[in-house]
Formats: structure tokens, sequence, C-alpha cells
């Protein structure tokens, strides 16, 4: 067995002890290095680790005892499920930003997919026609620009995001609240089939746990945190969308919400993240205008320019940009140019070093 295999075994090993929830996984990765070395700390040494009090180092190691790492590692290669840990290439870097990222994620299909430029859409499980509508239709569109649609796979909302982004021929993902053996809804067993072979289905929860409704605002800081923000399009006044939502806000992230009829239970949710100061949503080009993403050549607007003419138009646009920040709406209003034209035009400049994007959608030039 390799390093990475070994590695990759007593993360699992670890993630199976209750107890242990990420940032006591990380303060034993960051004292111990390894996850072996982490498996193998005896009584003394973890008391000795701050936030490992009696009760938890006992409860660490009583479960410890019941686990064989090898036995259980060979449960999850025999489902045919791959891993990735935190401290390899291939995690999401999104992710790896957030306060208490998944120290491993299980998935099924291509996570490759989120190495795109990712959005989320959630809603409530309960909706209007009107909710499932945009939500099939902007999913679509979007994922036509080049965007991985992130959700749950919840009823509702969720799905609809999932369907409109498979059948605009997009790519999608689905962050679940429970094993990647478990299906659930049980109804949307064929969604799961299709989405892991079309993008990627993840869960940080390791096989055979349940959808307990404790998982479900932990899975949703992961949805949240794959992606530059959160469309919630219709959400009532508990919907755990918010929650979503709140997990954007704390991530630094964009959110965005479509306003329904006024007074419709339905839409309270949203209204309310509008009045918190959440971007009113009508159009897709409400959110392409919040977020850079690199567009394909096929799905430019005519607006934007071919590949040919970006170079000089971005150093057109260097000129407007000082050595100190300056707002993204003003950078569009004095290059006079559209918005999806200027957000290629910014990426192009931050790819080749010109520039450097800061939090709040400040620009300044290196």
């Amino acid at each position: 067995m390799v390093r990475e295999e070994i590695n990759k075994m007593y993360y699992h090993a670890l993630k199976l002890i209750p107890s242990l929830g990420p940032r006591r996984i990380k303060r034993l990765i960051d004292h111990y290095q390894t996850p072996f070395n982490a498996w193998q700390a005896s009584r003394e040494e973890l008391l000795r680790l701050e936030n490992f009090g009696p009760s938890v180092v006992e409860e660490f190691l009583r479960e410890r005892s019941k686990i064989d790492p090898y036995q259980t590692w060979e449960e999850v290669t025999k489902k045919n499920i791959s891993v990735v840990t935190w401290d390899e290439p291939g995690y999401p870097y999104l992710l790896k930003e957030i306060y208490d990222p998944p120290p491993l994620l299980y998935y099924e299909g291509d996570l490759g997919v989120l190495e795109n430029s990712c959005l989320a859409i959630v809603g409530s499980r309960r909706h209007t026609v009107y909710g499932k509508e945009i939500a099939y239709k902007f999913a679509g569109k979007l994922a036509n620009y080049g965007l991985t649609i992130v959700s749950g796979m919840a009823r509702g909302i969720d799905t609809w995001a999932h369907r409109g982004a498979l059948e605009g021929e997009g790519k999608t993902a689905a962050v679940l609240g429970c094993g990647l053996n478990i299906c659930y809804p049980a109804e949307n067993r064929n969604l799961k089939e299709r989405i892991s072979e079309r993008g990627v289905v993840v869960s940080e929860f390791p096989p055979g746990v349940g959808p307990m409704p404790k998982h479900f605002p932990q899975r949703n800081r992961i949805i949240s945190g794959l992606t530059l923000g959160t469309l919630v399009v219709e959400a009532s006044a508990r919907s755990g969308s918010l929650i979503t939502a709140g997990f954007a806000v704390e991530q630094g992230r964009e959110v965005f919400a479509v306003p329904g009829a006024v007074g419709s239970p339905f839409s309270r949710g949203c209204h309310k993240l509008v009045k918190e100061g959440a971007k009113l949503v009508e159009t897709v080009e409400d959110i392409l205008e919040e977020i850079i993403i690199p567009l394909s050549r096929e799905s430019l607007p005519e607006a934007v320019p071919s590949q040919q003419n970006i170079a000089g138009k971005g150093n057109d646009l260097l000129d407007l940009i000082p050595y100190e920040p300056l707002l993204l709406e003003e950078i569009i209003l004095q290059s006079k140019k559209s918005p999806a034209e200027v957000s290629v035009l910014l990426l192009e400049l931050e790819l080749s070093g010109k520039i450097r994007q800061l939090p709040g959608k400040y620009y300044l030039r290196i």
C-alpha cells in the first residue's frame, strides 16, 4: 500500500470517531504531522493537546479500540468510492479556505468539475411552479456559461437546479448529508446516478452514515464553501437555505436571492435576505455581473471580444485600474464596457499577474 493510500486510510479511521470534528482532526494533524501518527497517539500525549480534555480523550481511545483501519478502508474501496484529503492537490481550493473544511471528501464521479467556477442554487423542498421554473432555467443558463451548479440533491428546488444543469448539458455537483452509498431522498436515485456520470456527488460523511437532521447544516457549509456565491430561489422564513446563505456570508462569498410575490410564504426567506444585503436577482446577468468566470468562446455574449482581441482590450482596461483598490462597479462605469466583457478581461489580467482581486469586489494594479 502506497503512502497516499495509507494517509487516506487513517484519515478515514479518524473520521469514524464521533468526537473528532474537522477542527480536532486538524489539531491532531498539525501536531503529529500524519494521520498515522495521530492514530497511534497515547493518552498522555493527547491530554497535552488544546481542546482535548479527559472526556474527549477517553472517548477517542474507546472508539479507536473498536476500529480496524484496514478493514474499514477495504469497505470503502469495495464500494468504488473515491477519497480526497485536504492535503492533496485535488482537494477543492475554495473549500479549503473556509473556517472548518472537512479533512476528507468521499466522492463518486469527476471531482474535476469543482475546479470550474461554481455557484450554489438552493431553496425550499416545498416550492411553487414559479420557483421550479426559475431554478431549472437559471441552472441551465448558468451552466452554459461554464459554471458548475452545486446543490444538496434535496427534494424541491435543489432537484430542479441539478436537473436544469444536466439537461442544459452543463456540470453539476451534489453534496449529501449522508454516506454516498445511501440515496436520500430515495426518489432521487436516478438523479444521483446521472450526477455521478456527468458531474460529482460528494460527502464528508463516511459510507453507511444515515441522513440525520444534524448533518444538513454541516452539509450546507460545504455547499457554500465550494462556490463563489449562493443563489436562493425560494425559501420560507425558516428554510435551511438561509443557513447556507449564512455560511456564504461568513465565508466571504456572494449571496443572491430571487424575489417572489409579496406575502408569499415561499419567498419570505428570500425577501429577508434582500433586506439584509443579498443581491436581488431577476436575470442570470445579475449574477454574472458579481462573479468572474472563465467563459468559453461559444458562450460569450456578443459584447464580449474573441480571444484574439482580449489581450489588447485587457491592456486598455489595465490603464483604468490604479495601484490602490478600485470597486468593480467603478471599473465597469469607467470602461464603458458590458459587465460580462469586463469580467472576462479582469480574469485575464488577474491570471497574467497584472492585477489582484481583493474582498468586496475591489481590484488593484500590481
